[in-house]
């Protein structure tokens, strides 16, 4: 990845008394889908920690022996940990007593990723005080030692050194509020497009539901948010739009899409919420007609129904909108989208996306909205729909609640 390019790192994993054994006996690490965006940047010469939860041991120090992948072992763990990484040692394994005690120390958690001081502050703590310097002890027991030394060296003559980079946790609420348009070091569409798409939207999306190589499918691109998302997180990605800004975005109308029956793995949309802003000037954008009409919502059910046919049986949608409230009318435009929807898919969820850098998030707007009793938009609908069979539609089911009594004071 960019952001670490040419910079050796250090990443942690976890372990119980129940995988340890494993781990060592494969010199393999493994972990689930929530920690899988800091598996995918661990690159080869990486070093990496090993921490049992049980019994408070951290292990180290390994060296990535190859890049984090997706299941390089399928069968390690019965499959519980795919998201993996091949490891060897450092001279042997060392093991340290108090593991939360020292990452606490050091500011180290699963999402992140020491560099520079940091990674060197760690190493430390597995070189005890004068013992490479015993020349009573044995020389072999002195190896480990030794390259621990060297790696701690070769760290420091590294220029391209960077600070603590956190790796964005997985949201774990229906309320989303991203404080930037994008994440990282490297761009993530254009934030200065109108409507621009935040792209932690995207990335939270495709880690909770698809996996490394699959194909995510935007049709109606904007800047090329969704495209370089997928790209930096190692997913398929095609992007489509009516009016492309971009050569890696494919010129097409969302109504027809050139692509294969149930052949997608996602498919996200940020669509138009009516004609409130002006995107391009091709004559059949969708986003020149009124939401308060029902022409504009017959055109996106048309998009619909295309998404419908592409997708993969129990795969996912994503579709962000808003709703509108223009001289004293208010549109539930979330509300309509959400009706037409639930035509063609199952309802998953919908999450609440808090509204940042609106051209009307100022003093003045807000000062208005008060004075005048009307209310700025303060927040986007993400619906997530599911693709289903007609025989897991009419599947029914059963729910036993688990009731708790109230405690009496």
């Amino acid at each position: 990845m960019s952001d670490f390019d040419g910079t050796k790192h250090g990443f942690l994993f976890a372990c119980t008394n129940k995988t340890e054994k494993e781990c060592f006996e494969r010199l393999l690490f493994g972990t689930e889908r929530a920690y899988g965006p800091v598996v995918i940047r661990i690159k080869k010469g990486d070093l990496l920690f090993l921490n049992n939860l049980s019994t408070n041991v951290l292990y180290g120090v390994f060296r990535a022996v190859s890049d984090g992948k997706y299941n390089i072992q399928p069968d390690s763990w019965s499959g519980k940990y795919p998201y993996q990484v091949k490891v060897d040692v450092l001279g042997k394994p060392i093991a340290l007593e108090n593991a939360k005690i020292i990452l606490k120390k050091i500011d180290m958690g699963r999402y992140t990723i020491l560099s520079g001081k940091k990674l060197i502050e760690l190493l430390d703590c597995f070189m005890p005080d004068n013992l490479l310097f015993n020349t009573t002890q044995n020389p072999n027991d002195r190896e480990p030692f030794r390259i621990i030394m060297a790696e701690k060296d070769g760290i420091r003559k590294n220029k391209n050194v960077g600070p603590i980079f956190e790796v964005p946790p997985i949201e774990a609420t229906t309320f989303w509020d991203f404080l930037r348009q994008g994440y990282g070091s490297t761009n993530k569409g254009n934030n200065k497009y109108p409507g621009v798409t935040p792209a932690l939207i995207i990335y939270n999306l495709i880690w909770r539901y698809t996996d490394p190589e699959d194909l995510v499918v935007d049709p109606m691109c904007g800047s090329g948010t969704t495209i370089d998302v997928c790209k930096e997180e190692m997913r398929e990605v095609k992007g489509y739009d009516i009016s492309p800004v971009r050569s890696d975005i494919i010129q097409n109308d969302a109504r027809k899409i050139p692509l294969e029956n149930n052949s997608v793995d996602m498919i996200f949309i940020d669509s138009p919420y009516g004609d409130n802003v002006k995107y391009n000037d091709h004559p059949e954008d969708i986003g020149k007609i009124s939401s308060e009409t029902e022409k504009f919502y017959d055109e996106l059910e048309k998009v619909m129904q295309e998404c419908h046919r592409i997708l993969k049986e129990g795969k996912i949608l994503g579709w962000l909108i808003g709703d509108q409230w223009v001289k004293n009318k208010f549109t539930h435009v979330g509300f309509k989208i959400y009706d037409r929807l639930c035509r063609y898919f199952e309802p998953v969820d919908i999450i609440c996306v808090a509204r940042r850098g609106q051209s009307s998030h100022t003093g003045l707007w807000f000062n208005r909205a008060r004075r005048f009793n009307f209310y700025l938009r303060g927040f986007k609908y993400l619906i997530i729909m599911r693709k289903t069979s007609e025989k897991e539609s009419r599947k029914s089911r059963k729910v036993e609640w688990t009731n708790y009594e109230r405690v009496k004071k």
